[in-house]
């Protein structure tokens, strides 16, 4: 006679039947995917046209985890970028740890110094709310899940940064709500500032040349 199974049982058999396997990031098969990315990230200084004239990120050396998320934002449109909502909509969520873990270890090199110069005095207590989340050199984050900001470029920083500042549109824009508090009532001129001395800090980011044709 068979017994019966308890609604618990049953639950458990669910959740076990539809819970696909969570694999590893795999820097190796990363390295196999990023076709897309190459064109802008692979070219040291290249620039886009959107919204403004900019230096693309460097995402050589940049923690993985944030990778991910920026790569999620942009997908589910919390990041309003029409190029890369596309190339992120059509990546797989192993696709973007992949890639990640790719960007991660490529840039791998000497770790950033423990102490950075002083913030000039008229943006120091500004970038204190920073220091939480990105460390006290701007290298070494909280987790692996925010992002290193110390030697990015500072063009791209200020576009970064003012996107957060931007509410209603369609195709630029950035929702993170912790962010956009910070940057509200910031003025362009202090958000530059902001840009200038995060840009002029040693850190571990960097573009890596890549062949287009590879």
């Amino acid at each position: 006679m068979r017994q019966l199974l308890t609604p618990l049982a049953l639950a458990l058999i669910a959740c076990v039947a539809f819970s696909a396997p969570v694999q590893a990031q795999d820097a190796a098969a990363g390295a196999k995917k990023v076709a897309m990315c190459i064109g802008c990230h692979g070219i040291p200084e290249y620039r886009a046209s959107f919204p403004e004239v900019h230096r693309v990120p460097k995402i050589s050396g940049q923690n993985a985890g944030y990778i991910v998320a920026a790569l999620q934002s942009y997908a589910k449109g919390e990041r309003k970028h029409p190029t890369m909502r596309g190339i992120a909509g059509s990546m797989s969520e192993q696709d973007m740890k992949d890639v990640a873990a790719f960007y991660e270890q490529q840039g791998k090199g000497e770790p950033a110094p423990a102490e950075v110069a002083a913030a000039p005095a008229a943006i120091a207590s500004k970038l204190q709310a920073c220091v939480a989340c990105h460390g006290t050199n701007f290298s070494k984050t909280l987790d692996g899940n925010h992002p290193k900001l110390a030697g990015q470029h500072a063009d791209y920083l200020t576009v970064a940064l003012r996107a957060y500042q931007l509410e209603g549109k369609s195709t630029v824009g950035r929702g993170n709500a912790i962010m956009q508090g910070q940057i509200k009532g910031m003025s362009t001129a202090e958000i530059k500032q902001i840009a200038a001395y995060l840009a002029s800090l040693p850190g571990e980011l960097k573009t890596v040349p890549q062949s287009a044709t590879r």
